[in-house]
């Protein structure tokens, strides 16, 4: 590339990212994964530690924005919200079945399928957020329990912790200002292992694909219902995993999400 601008050194750092987007030979690979070793699967959720909380899934009347082609033109990235206002807990029910809920099981590899795809029915993450603005529900952490509902007309929840109101969620989001004015701030965490077992070291590029389906769902629904969405990429890693109570080994935060009633226009 003899015309091109950017030093060697550049294509010498960004390289072995770059053959990691590309797809291997898979089944090769899978061969080495604990799924062939016949070792036992991790489990597909967290046990619930915490106080549970059941929300009603009436979803009757969330969506407000009615064609598909319409949520689809409108959806944007919005980072300025409503603080007056706040989201109500259908809206948030509505919000967590849309992203992770549980359809039925895949028992010959011991997966589930959920509302989005992912690769092996590995779905190697779990849901948290910090609601600061929610009707009737008090500020704290909480954690999203997809399997304590299934077949059930309501969405699980439990409280993990209190929340400061002090200036924590601009610090967990690497310092962008618009941030304290979500209303809630959605915090996806990642097991590998649960992804590892089947795929050994291609799990992670697996996961990350994963991960977009997740967020898709998400900034679409919130469009649905009204609201406003923005995906988070950069954040305070060590501090939103000590938020969470993550080992950040074992389970990390790799996404988080604004979320808050937009301003009405004059």
């Amino acid at each position: 590339m003899s015309n091109d601008n950017r030093n060697e050194g550049f294509f010498e750092e960004t390289n072995h990212n770059r053959s990691y987007m590309k797809c291997p030979d898979f089944y090769a690979i899978m061969k080495n994964g604990d799924q062939h070793k016949n070792m036992p699967p991790p489990p597909l959720q967290k046990d619930a530690t915490g106080e549970i909380i059941h929300i009603s899934a009436d979803f009757e009347g969330v969506i407000t924005h009615g064609s598909y082609m319409d949520i689809l033109d409108m959806r944007r990235s919005l980072r300025v919200y409503d603080t007056s206002a706040p989201i109500s807990k259908d809206q948030l029910a509505f919000l967590l079945w849309s992203i992770q809920s549980v359809q039925g099981f895949r028992k010959e590899t011991s997966g589930s399928f959920r509302i989005v795809p992912s690769g092996g029915a590995r779905h190697p993450f779990e849901i948290y957020f910090v609601a600061r603005n929610v009707e009737g529900l008090k500020k704290g952490v909480y954690h999203y329990l997809p399997f304590e509902h299934v077949g059930e007309k309501c969405v699980a929840i439990e409280f993990i912790n209190e929340f400061p109101d002090d200036g924590r969620i601009e610090e967990m989001a690497a310092g962008q200002k618009w941030t304290p004015s979500s209303s809630v701030l959605i915090l996806i965490s990642c097991l590998p292992y649960r992804t590892e077992w089947r795929y050994s070291v291609l799990s992670h590029r697996i996961a990350l694909i994963d991960l977009g389906h997740v967020g898709q769902n998400l900034m679409l629904s919130a469009t649905a219902m009204g609201l406003g969405s923005c995906p988070i990429a950069a954040f305070n890693q060590e501090l939103c995993d000590k938020t969470l109570g993550l080992d950040g080994q074992d389970e990390y935060t790799v996404y988080a999400f604004g979320l808050g009633a937009l301003k009405k226009q004059p």
